[in-house]
């Protein structure tokens, strides 16, 4: 318990630093103790009419208490929010906001969380909690991501991307004349994941099956080339 609720008022501070301010109506609940999503509606209200945070772009404060709901749900899922501190983190660390030359581009790096999140959704690693949206998830792995792009350096020691960075190995080596064989790519990743399947250096998780992975990693890898054409790499970042 001590962890969810770290973990929840962490996600909260976040929006400090990736929205913008705006002017706030109250709409707390009467009475937050009435029921969780009341409490939470209440936390994220407070929040906002203290400046300890302020909504996501484009949301209005009921958006954004309903986000809040949203956030409660994911984080007592375990799973599901393992898995999208996970993507977050690797996204991070090892596909920056920024293009090869140093320029801005938060673009390329958000579209990647959005398709990742979308993947990992569809194979099944990351199933919305109920009355939670696929956008709901999106929203929170940008958020942890948006935290995580200022990491002071943590995450080159940590490297949480270098799974990623395997699977780009295997998109670079199909790749000739800036064209991509993506029946090799899929060949390899295939052939891959049974190795580290058979090996024990992966484990499939509980009710998810070796196709559903090699699904996901064949996902991962069209994300990593489109956000690399985007950005003009020729390989994802190694710090």
């Amino acid at each position: 318990m001590n962890v969810y609720k770290s973990l929840f008022v962490g996600v909260f501070l976040v929006g400090v630093a990736l929205a913008a301010p705006r002017a706030h109506s109250q709409t707390t609940p009467k009475n937050c103790t009435a029921s969780q999503q009341a409490a939470v509606q209440c936390f994220v209200a407070n929040a906002v009419a203290t400046n300890l945070t302020e909504p996501r772009p484009g949301m209005t404060l009921p958006q954004f208490e309903s986000y809040g709901v949203a956030v409660s749900r994911i984080l007592q899922t375990h799973s599901t929010y393992l898995v999208l501190v996970g993507l977050s983190s690797a996204v991070a660390d090892a596909m920056p906001p920024v293009n090869a030359d140093g320029s801005a581009n938060p673009t390329a790096q958000n579209n990647a969380i959005l398709q990742a999140v979308s993947a990992a959704s569809h194979n099944g690693f990351a199933p919305p909690p109920s009355g939670v949206s696929l956008l709901d998830l999106q929203y929170f792995a940008l958020d942890v991501a948006g935290a995580m792009n200022d990491n002071q350096g943590a995450l080159e020691l940590l490297t949480p991307g270098i799974s990623l960075r395997i699977i780009d190995s295997y998109v670079i080596t199909a790749t000739s004349n800036g064209q991509v064989s993506w029946s090799e790519v899929n060949a390899r990743l295939s052939t891959a994941v049974s190795n580290f399947i058979s090996s024990g250096l992966m484990k499939v998780p509980l009710g998810m099956t070796r196709a559903q992975v090699t699904s996901f990693a064949d996902s991962l890898a069209q994300i990593i080339h489109t956000y690399k054409v985007a950005t003009h790499r020729t390989a994802l970042s190694a710090g």
